[in-house]
Parts: C-alpha cells; sequence; structure tokens
C-alpha cells in the first residue's frame, strides 16, 4: 500500500470520528459501526495494521475505533 493511500485512510477515519464526537461517550462505538458496515475488508485491515505499528496520526476518537476492529479481528481469528 502506498504512503498516500495510507494516509487518504487515515484522514477519511479522522473525518469520521469528528463528524460523530459530539456523541460523546457513543463517538468511537459509532465510528467502528461505521468502518464496519462501509469500508472494505481490506480498508480496514490496513487501517488496523497502522495502528498496531504507529497509529499516532489517528485523532483519539478514531484510534479508539480502529482498536474495537482491531479486538473484532482478533476475536473472529481465534
Amino acid at each position: 500500500m502506498s504512503r498516500s493511500q495510507l494516509d487518504s485512510l487515515i484522514h477519511m477515519a479522522n473525518q469520521i470520528a469528528a463528524n460523530n464526537v459530539h456523541y460523546g461517550d457513543a463517538a468511537a462505538e459509532r465510528v467502528s459501526t461505521h468502518l464496519k458496515k462501509f469500508w472494505a475488508r481490506s480498508m480496514k485491515r490496513q487501517i488496523v495494521d497502522y495502528l498496531r505499528e504507529d497509529g499516532s496520526k489517528l485523532s483519539p476518537v478514531a484510534r479508539q475505533a480502529v482498536e474495537r476492529l482491531a479486538q473484532e479481528q482478533v476475536a473472529r481469528a481465534g
């Protein structure tokens, strides 16, 4: 994956998070649900891989949402 593709995924995740931040404690769950419903499997895998490698460019809400995705991936695999 190119750096620009990853940057686009990070940007999109942060935008989705920013649009849901007003939901307070439920924001990360809403973002995670959105990613699960509307992102391709490859996109989800790439953003989870980014979180595991670095994750520093994700906003706090986006980071929490991607962490939820990562946990679900582990649960499904095991």
